[in-house]
């Protein structure tokens, strides 16, 4: 079986934005990954930097959030994940909306989170956090 993966939103936002930077072409190889996962929390945060920083209209957005829901799979936020991210910030010391998206990947069984912004190979419980535009 393949993993399931969890991807933050700052690599949802490289891939949609336009124009073909190396991060940006990185990002849309990874959405084409299968088995990815993101949750409403990721969809809220794309849609607000696509209309600050990309200039997306109403319609773009409103076709951006079809297609994420119809090509992958949506969690969303609920009491469990919150309750879980609560936990995460007391052990790891993480951001109110970093810990919610851990706790999301954690709970929808990930083993593995793309994310920009977090520790790059840190592993919290079964989950592993990968920068993919880490380079050493």
């Amino acid at each position: 079986m393949k993993d399931r993966i969890y991807v933050d939103s700052n690599i949802w936002l490289y891939a949609f934005m336009k124009g073909n930077s190396e991060k940006t072409e990185k990002a849309k190889t990874i959405i084409r990954e299968p088995g990815l996962i993101l949750s409403t929390q990721v969809i809220n945060e794309l849609c607000t930097n696509l209309i600050k920083k990309a200039n997306y209209s109403e319609l773009e957005i409103q076709q951006a959030v079809k297609s994420l829901y119809s090509y992958y799979q949506v969690i969303t936020i609920d009491k469990n994940i919150i309750i879980e991210a609560s936990k995460i910030r007391l052990d790891y010391l993480l951001s109110y909306w970093d810990s919610l998206i851990v706790s999301s990947a954690i709970l929808s069984e990930c083993s593995v989170l793309y994310s920009e912004d977090m520790q790059h190979n840190q592993k919290i419980q079964n989950t592993k956090i990968i920068n993919p535009f880490f380079v050493e």
